[in-house]
């Protein structure tokens, strides 16, 4: 946890904010804070600064805050994800909260299992959990916003022409097509498929929506590994 991240429910005061749970257990065992030690901390949806704390007790933490600071920008963009196995969609929804990612869109496909859609992961409380994690270890006080599509082609028909317009649009998958570009400077939608690819109807499709195939090599990347690679390569 390198920010301390308060929520409104935390706030006692204007500048004054008590902690339970979690984040004291954090407090407690990993920062193995003291009363009067400074910290970083940063508000959900508004800015960052200091916490100052005034009491530390097994049950209870009490902070005085100043918050002055921005929290970082966004990265200009739209990630389109095939839904991963439930295991790597905590992970992935870690990495974009951390890499500065505003929209995600969860996306169906031919080879996303049908059990992944009934996973308690895709709670709203856990994907926010996960978000919320990712965003801690970024110093960043913003949610993403999260995007479910269960359906493939209305959503590709329908909604993501609208979403991609005056963007560069993209689609990480392997053969033989261009490179993904490097340091872009304009939005960007980007569609990255699942475990094995998409398949060629939906590259069709999603061509068709606007979006140009570009490849990162010969390798067969995991989902979170792609999502890493094509961010750090775009932005």
């Amino acid at each position: 946890m390198n920010l301390l991240l308060l929520e409104d429910a935390d706030f006692i005061a204007a500048n004054r904010a008590r902690l339970e749970g979690r984040r004291l257990k954090h407090l407690h065992e990993v920062h193995r804070a003291e009363a009067g030690d400074s910290l970083r901390v940063g508000r959900l949806g508004g800015s960052m600064g200091q916490g100052h704390l005034l009491r530390l007790d097994p049950d209870m933490a009490e902070l005085e805050v100043t918050l002055d600071q921005p929290p970082p920008a966004k990265l200009p963009l739209t990630l389109l994800l095939a839904l991963p196995r439930p295991k790597m969609l905590r992970r992935v929804l870690q990495t974009v909260a951390a890499m500065g990612v505003p929209r995600l869109v969860l996306l169906n496909s031919y080879r996303v299992e049908k059990s992944f859609w009934q996973t308690p992961f895709l709670e709203p409380e856990a994907i926010r959990e996960q978000l919320i994690l990712g965003l801690e270890q970024a110093r960043d006080t913003q949610l993403p916003e999260v995007l479910i599509e269960k359906r493939f082609k209305p959503f590709v028909e329908d909604r993501l022409p609208a979403l991609a317009a005056d963007t560069l649009g993209l689609v990480g998958h392997p053969g033989d097509f261009p490179a993904c570009p490097r340091a872009v400077e304009r939005p960007v939608t980007l569609a990255i498929g699942p475990e094995g690819g998409w398949i060629p109807y939906e590259v069709e499709k999603l061509q068709t929506a606007g979006l140009q195939p570009v490849q990162l090599g010969e390798r067969i990347l995991r989902v979170e590994t792609a999502v890493t690679a094509l961010l750090a390569r775009l932005f």
